[in-house]
């Protein structure tokens, strides 16, 4: 108990999957957590079942929305200690039936979404010399995707972004750290939807996927607490991966249980 005691969290896309995990764990180590989600519907009522947590509807496609929700959380609570970067969305498509709308959607929702935050985080992090940017990639940053096209781009930029913030902060003696994770698949409402949509469209490619190793969210939470507390204060631009051996297995790793 008490690994991010007192910290000052934002966490984006924290109304369901990763990033609600993610609030739970941090919040149980003795963080304070804002919750920022689109979401109004589902995630006041999630804030409402964490002990010092908060939610706040927020919009990652704005640097307006997120300049405000920095200051405003500086302000409220004094400083920020954390950032993790959570927020994305991915649909089925490969590049030949990748729409420019699809593009972009998905990018400003994670490319965007993700610079933004970084740039206000460190405008302010900085000043305090301290504070840790976590930002949710994915597996699909490092094998090719090639029917998660957009969605794979736009990890893979935010790979980029990961180390360039980090590069940059240590040469500059900012004290602010940037890393990325990198999970497989999760089980979480965004797999649930892909598998749905593949179940409907091809049967047979939906039964391979019921074989596959599928992990914990928790998993994944366990790790950002680990970026975001002082056990890592000489790990700055890594790209964690949290796949049970996705990555570097021939063929797909196998459900067991």
């Amino acid at each position: 108990m008490g690994r991010v005691e007192n910290k000052v969290a934002i966490i984006t896309g924290a109304a369901s999957g990763l990033g609600l995990a993610t609030a739970k764990r941090l919040a149980e180590e003795g963080a304070k957590v804002i919750m920022a989600d689109i979401n109004a519907e589902s995630g006041p009522a999630e804030a409402a079942k964490i002990e010092g947590a908060v939610f706040v509807k927020h919009d990652v496609t704005s640097e307006q929305a997120w300049e405000a929700l920095v200051d405003n959380v500086v302000s409220d609570y004094g400083t920020l200690d954390i950032l993790l970067n959570c927020a994305g969305i991915v649909q089925l498509a490969s590049i030949e039936d990748t729409s420019e709308e699809l593009w972009r959607k998905i990018n400003a929702v994670g490319t965007d979404g993700t610079f933004f935050g970084c740039k206000h985080a460190l405008r302010v992090m900085k000043q305090q010399a301290s504070g840790s940017i976590i930002n949710m990639c994915s597996t699909a940053s490092i094998q090719g995707g090639p029917n998660i096209f957009a969605y794979a781009a736009s990890k893979s930029a935010i790979r980029g972004m990961t180390k360039s913030i980090a590069c940059l902060s240590t040469q500059q003696g900012y004290g602010v750290r940037c890393n990325s994770v990198h999970p497989g698949n999760m089980s979480t409402p965004m797999l649930d939807a892909m598998y749905n949509i593949v179940l409907e469209y091809d049967p047979e490619t939906a039964a391979e996927m019921d074989k596959m190793w599928v992990g914990n969210p928790v998993d994944v939470a366990n790790m950002v607490l680990f970026l975001a507390s002082d056990e890592s204060v000489s790990v700055n631009g890594a790209a964690m991966v949290v796949d049970n051996t996705a990555t570097i297995t021939e063929g797909a790793v196998p459900r067991h249980g």
